[in-house]
């Protein structure tokens, strides 16, 4: 009987821990993240574009892909559970090239992120879906830094205690997805004179 290894670590990221993570490996992260979604993404995407300072310093962060839902009392917010990732595919390189580093959300990358990953090497964790009232208890304080018009999606910095995520793509390419299934996958046999 094997038993799995949780590895505690701090956010923000260094370069040596984003690119010690590996495909399949269970964290705890303590420190600070941001939360940010599509919305959000997309403005300080504009910005950079602009050639405009971010409102925030993105250099070594982690970006939870999250929208918290309103916060019941003695909670900092609601449920928080993960968004799919893939929303972001198209503003993560160039925040990546500005010094993301890393990603916590659901679901797949798309390959140009998954190069993205392995250039400037940033990790892609998963938190798991459906889980957010859990998740939201890990979350101890959650202030706004910039857009709060876009209520849920604004900018914000979450400090977390072991909040828990699975590396799901690494900053080699594993992926952690592909390797689950690869074992249940069925293998097509061709019948003979096929």
């Amino acid at each position: 009987m094997s038993t799995t290894t949780v590895r505690r670590i701090c956010a923000p990221f260094d370069d040596a821990v984003a690119r010690s993570l590996r495909a399949g490996e269970q964290v705890l992260i303590s420190g600070r993240i941001l939360a940010a979604r599509d919305a959000a993404h997309k403005r300080m995407t504009e910005c950079l574009l602009r050639q405009e300072p971010l409102p925030v310093d993105i250099r070594g962060a982690v970006v939870y892909y999250v929208g918290p839902s309103p916060a019941k009392p003695g909670m900092e917010v609601g449920s928080a559970g993960p968004t799919t990732a893939g929303r972001m595919d198209a503003y993560a390189p160039l925040l990546m090239r500005h010094g993301l580093k890393g990603m916590i959300g659901k679901g797949y990358r798309s390959p140009a992120v998954v190069e993205a990953m392995k250039t400037c090497g940033v990790p892609y964790l998963a938190a798991v879906g459906g889980a957010g009232a859990l998740l939201a208890r890990r979350i101890k304080k959650y202030t706004v830094l910039a857009y709060p018009e876009l209520g849920p999606e604004a900018l914000a910095l979450m400090e977390v205690e072991d909040f828990p995520a699975v590396t799901v793509i690494d900053c080699l390419g594993n992926n952690y997805y592909e390797m689950g299934q690869a074992p249940y996958r069925i293998r097509q046999c061709r019948e003979p004179g096929a």
